[in-house]
């Protein structure tokens, strides 16, 4: 009886190493994918989806989105990802390439016998003192100091494709979050304050911060109504300036022509007494949001409108409603009969802007409400091609979360690998200090960090074992802030470099990886449901 009970449990345990070794193989896998784009040097993934779409990105998160993974583990790394996207929102490669080493780790010490709860436990230990290490590292950030906030923007430009332009782009990030928090008191931004309007045509260095509201819609020309307004009040309805229609079911039928008549008599009656009771508020810029139904304006509603001399923009997307109530102060309006004055709002100069060869913007300037808009500011992102203006716009909204990390815990430690190197040094000087099995799992977790400053290096077409061996060779003499320097090919002090990163970038991906993959550890079965 004990024996066959002693063949079950070895073969469940066989079982358990088994499922371990798919898993992690498979989350390794995706770990390795995404390596080769890590750092400056890192290279571009080309995503094209079944449609033939084509995405071109070096953004952890945005590569392992549009990645179709079958696999449940691998999954976890995507979602591992997404997590760090949101929590810093950047590091999001250097996550999963941390969650790729320490399973490597993991199975090296499956591999000598160790139970997987053991290395679980020693792995939690090992996360927590490495955000000790991150603390100690640190360099205290004042968010008034434009230049630190600077720094840190551009280092996360630099590893994308629009690295060239970091000069240009950190600034307007920098600014953009500083226009919609009060430095003095704020620990978090809400990015949707934000809005990053795309429009193609132009390079990137014809981006700007808009001091007001850019919309990318088109002011309808069907009538010859106004181009340009000063002094404009701006009504926002979402309610549509056409003559009623029926059900969806039901249809009228017309007999004659004097019933036709009073139709279409009654038709412009309708729209005749809208128009004029938006005319009479004083109402002279009008935005009206798209509508699926039924028509949002006829040609006539915007024949009326422009003998008013209202400039109508049209089909203002509903997502963008609350933002545009927001940064103009307007009240957004689902009836004629709320039609009112104090709905409106006041803007300095309407008109168009012809951008390029194709295209046009909306720019209301010179906004009365509140100090600065509401706390709401728009950058306007231009490039040559869509691509390119794809990967712009991650790459400003990777710049404005590194921001929005310094605000969150305002602290900044160096790049260049300098931080892992730094807690690897650190983590197996303590592990000697404990004994037992759990050292030998901390050392493993320490070993596993160095292969962030390895790909670093190999990326960078260095040599990396060298410069890995001179690295930890900085780091063991006390520098703690030696770090890699990808331009010069050299071991360098990084933040004289002034090449530094947010506390919570660094930590929130260890904390994560670690995480993950304790959780990957502990499945030892895989139940398909039905």
């Amino acid at each position: 009886m004990a024996e066959s009970f002693n063949t079950k449990q070895k073969a469940n345990d066989e079982k358990g190493a088994d499922v371990r070794a798919t898993n992690i193989l498979a989350a390794r896998a995706v770990a390795d994918t995404v390596r080769t784009s890590l750092g400056p040097k890192g290279m571009d993934k080309m995503i094209q989806d079944p449609k033939g779409e084509v995405i071109i990105s070096n953004d952890g998160a945005t590569i392992l989105q549009q990645m179709k993974l079958s696999h449940p583990t691998a999954k976890m790394m995507a979602e591992l990802s997404k997590a760090q996207d949101v929590e810093a929102g950047d590091g999001t490669t250097s996550v999963v390439v941390i969650a790729g080493a320490l399973l490597g780790a993991a199975e090296r010490l499956l591999s000598k016998g160790i139970h997987p709860q053991t290395i679980t436990e020693a792995f939690l230990m090992a996360a927590e003192k490495a955000d000790e290490v991150l603390q100690e590292m640190s360099v205290p950030v004042d968010l008034s100091n434009r230049d630190q906030l600077l720094q840190s923007a551009t280092t996360s430009l630099n590893s994308k494709v629009v690295s060239q332009n970091s000069d240009l782009l950190a600034p307007i990030a920098v600014d953009a979050v500083l226009k919609v928090i009060d430095p003095a008191t704020a620990t978090n931004v809400d990015l949707s304050d934000i809005r990053l309007v795309k429009k193609i045509g132009g390079t990137a260095d014809d981006t700007e911060l808009v001091e007001g509201l850019v919309l990318t819609q088109k002011i309808s020309k069907v009538a010859g109504g106004p181009r340009r307004v000063e002094n404009a009040k701006v009504g926002l309805i979402q309610f549509c300036l056409s003559a009623p229609k029926t059900d969806m079911e039901s249809n009228i039928q017309v007999r004659d022509y004097s019933q036709m008549d009073r139709l279409l008599r009654e038709e412009r009656t309708i729209i005749a007494k809208m128009v004029k009771q938006i005319a009479k508020t004083g109402c002279n810029v009008l935005l009206v949001q798209k509508s699926i139904l039924r028509d949002a304006t006829t040609d006539l509603s915007l024949d009326f409108c422009a003998k008013a001399k209202i400039l109508v923009v049209r089909d203002v997307e509903r997502d963008d409603i609350e933002f545009i109530s927001r940064i103009l102060g307007v009240e957004p309006v689902a009836s004629i009969d709320h039609f009112t004055a104090d709905k409106l709002a006041n803007a300095g100069l309407v008109c168009e802007e012809a951008v390029g060869s194709e295209g046009s913007i909306v720019r209301f300037t010179g906004l009365s409400s509140g100090p600065s808009q509401g706390g709401c500011v728009s950058v306007l992102v231009r490039a040559s091609n869509q691509l390119l203006l794809d990967e712009t716009e991650r790459s400003i909204h990777d710049a404005l979360c590194v921001v929005r990390s310094l605000v969150k815990r305002k602290a900044l430690i160096p790049g260049g690998a300098a931080p892992e190197m730094e807690v690897s040094q650190k983590l197996a000087t303590w592990a000697r200090t404990i004994g037992g099995i759990p050292a030998v799992c901390i050392e493993q977790y320490a070993q596993a960090l160095e292969l962030v400053p390895y790909t670093l290096a190999e990326n960078a077409g260095l040599q990396p074992v060298e410069i890995v061996t001179k690295l930890r060779a900085a780091h063991a003499q006390g520098d703690k802030f030696a770090g890699i320097n990808v331009k010069k090919g050299c071991i360098t002090n990084i933040y004289e470099e002034k090449v530094v990163q947010p506390l919570l970038v660094s930590s929130s991906s260890m904390k994560m990886a670690t995480e993950t993959v304790r959780m990957i550890l502990k499945i030892d079965d895989i139940v398909i449901s039905r």
